[in-house]
Formats: structure tokens, sequence, C-alpha cells
């Protein structure tokens, strides 16, 4: 989907961005969150200690203010935005994003939940849409709304896939889906 290297399904949205925000950003990196994302980018976020910069809401100005601010080079670096936000609707200016986070050296992680099989190619999203896939660190896509399934997967690197399996406690402690759920997903996304 999208043109990822590989995927990783949780089984809940709130777990595939819980167990993505909480271990990947460590207690030194800062992480720059809209201040619109979902509850469960927020708890990933509390969850990995990082420290973190709350801009206001598609305010680019102001991110890349505090982009350039923060800037110690020491730290990673992460961006967290949703394409399409859960509240109002709005879309993510993805292109203006990807261009800060690429000129002050910042990973970007897009949210798709919204967007998941009603926009972009195919319903692939808006990073599909953007030709972006190789240029986010990770995108989330959930099966729970227009997909009418359940769980949630993480498209990303095989590199960061392997990383996920090993240090993301949503994923390792939780009760993996039944079959089935697979086989309705996989019917879904066709």
């Amino acid at each position: 989907l999208a043109g990822a290297e590989a995927a990783l399904y949780f089984n809940s949205g709130y777990a595939a961005n819980t167990g993505l925000f909480s271990c990947i950003p460590k207690p030194d990196d800062l992480v720059f969150s809209d201040s619109a994302n979902h509850a469960s980018i927020i708890d990933g976020i509390r969850l990995s200690g990082a420290r973190k910069v709350i801009f206001p809401h598609l305010d680019l100005n102001f991110l890349e203010d505090e982009l350039r601010r923060t800037a110690s080079g020491r730290e990673q670096k992460f961006i967290a935005v949703e394409s399409v936000f859960s509240m109002d609707g709005d879309r993510a200016p993805l292109s203006a994003l990807l261009e800060l986070a690429e000129r002050h050296g910042a990973e970007l992680i897009v949210d798709e939940a919204h967007a998941t099989g009603v926009m972009g190619p195919q319903g692939r999203g808006l990073i599909a849409e953007a030709g972006a896939m190789r240029r986010v660190l990770a995108v989330v896509h959930t099966c729970g709304k227009a997909l009418a399934s359940v769980g949630a997967f993480v498209l990303c690197s095989n590199v960061l896939k392997q990383y996920l399996i090993n240090h993301a406690r949503p994923f390792i402690f939780s009760t993996a889906l039944p079959p089935y759920v697979a086989a309705q997903t996989s019917a879904a996304v066709r």
C-alpha cells in the first residue's frame, strides 16, 4: 500500500500510534506535534519521554520558527501530523511539511486515519497522492473507519518495522487479531 517497503499490523490505531511514538523518539529528542493531533499521538509522545513542542494547528510559520530556535544539533527531530484532522477535517499541507522537515533535518510521521480508503489514488491516502512515501519516516493507516475492519498498520522501512517488532510495547504485549480480520481487511483494501 502506498509504495512502502514494509508494514506492521497493530490491533488498533491507538496501539499503532502509541507504539510508534513511544519507542522511536528518545528522551533527548524533540517532537513537534500539531495541537489538533489525536490522543493516541499525544499519549505516545508522552510515553517516549521526548521533549515536545506543540505548535498551533497547521501554523507552519510557528513550526519553522520552533524548528530553527530549538536546533542544537544533538537531538533527532520529528514532526507529527494527521493528513486529515479528525476534529475539523482540515488537510495538512504535506508538501510544505515535507520541505520544512527536510530543510531542518526532521523526520515526518503522518497519521492517515481519516484519509485511508477515501483519499488519494485508490484510497491510499494523501502521502500516496503526494508520491512521498519514501520521504516520510512512517505513515499510520487505520482499518476501523473506511475499511470497516479492525486494527491499523504502520507503513515504514523494513529496518523500522524490525525495530517496532522488538520495541513497540503495544505490539509486543497485545493479543494478535484473529486471521479472519486479515482476510476482511485485505478484501477491503482490494
